[in-house]
């Protein structure tokens, strides 16, 4: 079955003004990209890769590394795809159920403030990476935000934007609507660079997904963003979950 879009602002919520946020904000964008970013009509072509057949990286990862140790010192492994959910821990970030298996796949590390880093250097790991991502952006805290762009955001143009942007943020800014993730495809990866498409559902029941691309930089997963500030890739509205791998823990 192929997956198919909505194609009528009437019945998209991501067109409805009061969705609209902190536009510029990298931080209220990664919300925004889930929750309250603005989708032109006729968007939303975009369709996950159909999942992979390859054993699931979802048992716990091997001592070997692919090209760098993680900075808190999690295992590595030499597998390359995720076919199948991994038994996943949830915790609420904000109030996003959120992935958490410190030991293994990350986060290894989470600070006082909630902020949430180090992250395996797996198909998992980048997986649990780009959702604890999500859930921190959407979670409206300007000091973990603040973490958010300076520390797992790749260097650049676009990110200078968005750590200046982030500094004018009232201290908390969350969308008055909630989301949950509902699914995932790993579209590519290596042991440098990771393309991981989320899938999740607003409070009102409206699915969308986006595709983050991540590099392993310095023991841990970067988000590349566009050097505007903002995602390199769009929030997409979908009819249903056809292609990805259901994954929640709401």
């Amino acid at each position: 079955m192929s997956q198919s879009t909505e194609s009528t602002t009437e019945s998209n919520p991501f067109t409805k003004p009061g969705f609209i946020i902190a536009a510029a904000l990298v931080v209220a964008l990664i919300a925004a990209t889930i929750v309250i970013f603005l989708l032109p009509k006729g968007q939303g072509n975009t369709q996950p890769a159909p999942a992979p057949v390859e054993s699931s990286s979802s048992a716990s990862p091997s001592a070997s590394a692919e090209g760098g140790s993680s900075v808190c010192g999690l295992p590595s492994s030499s597998e390359t795809a995720l076919g199948s959910a991994p038994d996943t821990n949830w915790e609420l970030v904000g109030k996003m159920a959120t992935p958490t298996e410190p030991d293994t796949f990350g986060p290894g590390t989470t600070d006082e403030d909630g902020f949430r880093s180090c992250f395996s250097q797996t198909p998992t790991g980048a997986l649990y990476a780009a959702a604890n991502l999500l859930a921190m952006g959407s979670s409206g805290d300007r000091a973990i935000n603040q973490k958010l762009t300076g520390r797992l955001l790749l260097p650049g143009p676009g990110r200078d934007i968005a750590k200046a942007e982030s500094q004018a943020m009232p201290a908390t800014a969350a969308p008055s609507s909630t989301v949950q993730f509902r699914g995932f495809v790993i579209k590519s990866y290596s042991g440098s660079a990771a393309n991981v498409d989320i899938a999740f559902q607003t409070d009102t029941g409206v699915l969308g997904h986006t595709v983050l691309p991540l590099e392993w930089v310095d023991g841990d997963w970067k988000l590349a963003i566009a050097d505007s500030g903002r995602l390199v890739n769009d929030i997409t509205q979908i009819r249903d979950l056809s292609g990805f791998i259901p994954w929640s823990g709401a």
